[in-house]
């Protein structure tokens, strides 16, 4: 599993890195792991926002769909078109090529809750073990 040490993470399994007051999201490595072969992933519109929490775009893989939240609460600014002719970018490269959507952070508070990578890592760790 791969993980990204500018990143921060949500135990939905997002990540989110942060560039001033924007941001850029996705799927982590681990859930594309979980998901399989992406097929199809539908993303909102640019100007719709969401809180955190909020489910904002679904993933389908051959396996199953999967809901993907916010992992802080904004407006959308930027959607990664490319996902349509080329979902498999998500299984590719998850923290590049396979973003989902930028987006301005509403409160900057709410990064607080977020994961780093170490602990990320240690709650996948005790997820697999089966404890929570």
């Amino acid at each position: 599993m791969k993980l990204d040490k500018d990143c921060r993470y949500t135990k939905t399994h997002e990540w989110i890195r942060v560039e001033g007051n924007e941001a850029t999201t996705g799927i982590t490595d681990f859930a594309q792991e979980e998901l399989s072969d992406v097929v199809y992933v539908e993303l909102p519109e640019i100007g719709d926002s969401f809180e955190k929490g909020e489910a904002y775009a679904t993933v389908e893989s051959v396996k199953t769909a999967s809901e993907v939240y916010m992992p802080v609460g904004g407006e959308i600014i930027a959607i990664n078109e490319e996902l349509d002719s080329k979902p498999q970018l998500v299984n590719e490269d998850p923290f590049g090529a396979g973003w989902f959507v930028k987006f301005t952070i509403a409160d900057p508070a709410e990064l607080d809750d977020l994961l780093d990578a170490d602990a990320y890592a240690k709650f996948i760790a005790e997820e697999a073990k089966g404890g929570h």
